[in-house]
């Protein structure tokens, strides 16, 4: 059998890679976003009555993906799970599925927050979120049941790494804090969503083109400094402005890897 879709539409969000997006909308509360319908297409008729509903199901395609795995590492698991057994993305029909908080209906343009999907993610569908039908009680969670909510690690900046993050943020609008806190808060150990290998005494977490060295002292982790994921060979050579950042850091800290 063969299936016919095509996307109404296109979402807007802050986040434009994998990596980046929370991994549920629970961690995205606060994160705007947009949804544009496209024209021509009657939309604008089929959202009245929309804006009565405080929240939405989206419907979308996880367009960044290709192929499926049977079995994938979820970020709170320690094993492979199969994947109908987990919220990963990578699906035999790689359909996502959100909730989002409904703020405003403008035309073709739906603001959103609370958005966990990835910029420029097509839209295959929307429907109200109705709590009565939608929030069951006397559910279980699966293997989930005594992972989630987790405790996270807590996570702390050496007076170098606050430094160096302000740096970049205040020099070149790189902001780094988050993203660090986000993926370390899960936890130290190495696994497919966290690109953490061991240095010495040190673990290292690249994130983007950056490095960030830490230690771990029980549910405590400490980020003593950034670097380059450029070596200074590289940053000598390339004269691409994008690495204009990177050269800055070094020539200031001296640091690169």
């Amino acid at each position: 059998m063969e299936l016919r879709l095509e996307p109404i539409g296109v979402v807007h969000s802050p986040f434009r890679e994998r990596r980046e997006a929370p991994r549920q909308p629970a961690a995205a509360r606060d994160v705007r976003g947009t949804i544009e319908l496209f024209p021509g297409r009657g939309f604008e008729y089929a959202v009245e009555d929309l804006e009565s509903f405080s929240h939405l199901w989206v419907l979308f395609w996880f367009h960044l993906n290709e192929g499926w795995k049977p079995k994938v590492q979820p970020p709170r698991s320690k094993t492979r799970r199969g994947v109908f057994a987990t919220r990963a993305p990578y699906r035999p029909n790689p359909i996502g599925l959100s909730v989002v908080k409904l703020e405003a209906v403008e035309g073709l343009r739906l603001e959103v927050s609370g958005i966990d999907i990835l910029d420029q993610s097509p839209v295959l569908d929307l429907k109200p979120y109705v709590a009565y039908t939608d929030s069951l009680a006397d559910t279980t969670s699966g293997w989930l049941e005594d992972r989630d909510p987790i405790e996270p690690y807590r996570v702390e900046f050496a007076e170098l790494a606050a430094e160096e993050l302000r740096f970049l943020e205040q020099g070149f609008g790189i902001t780094l804090r988050e993203a660090i806190v986000k993926v370390l808060e899960l936890g130290p150990e190495q696994h497919p969503y966290r690109r953490i290998r061991r240095e010495g005494d040190d673990l290292v977490l690249a994130v983007k083109d950056w490095r960030a060295r830490f230690q771990v002292e029980e549910r405590r982790i400490v980020v003593l400094g950034l670097s380059s994921g450029y070596r200074p060979k590289q940053l000598a050579l390339d004269e691409n402005p994008e690495l204009d950042a990177h050269r800055a850091f070094v020539e200031r800290f001296r640091r690169g890897l």
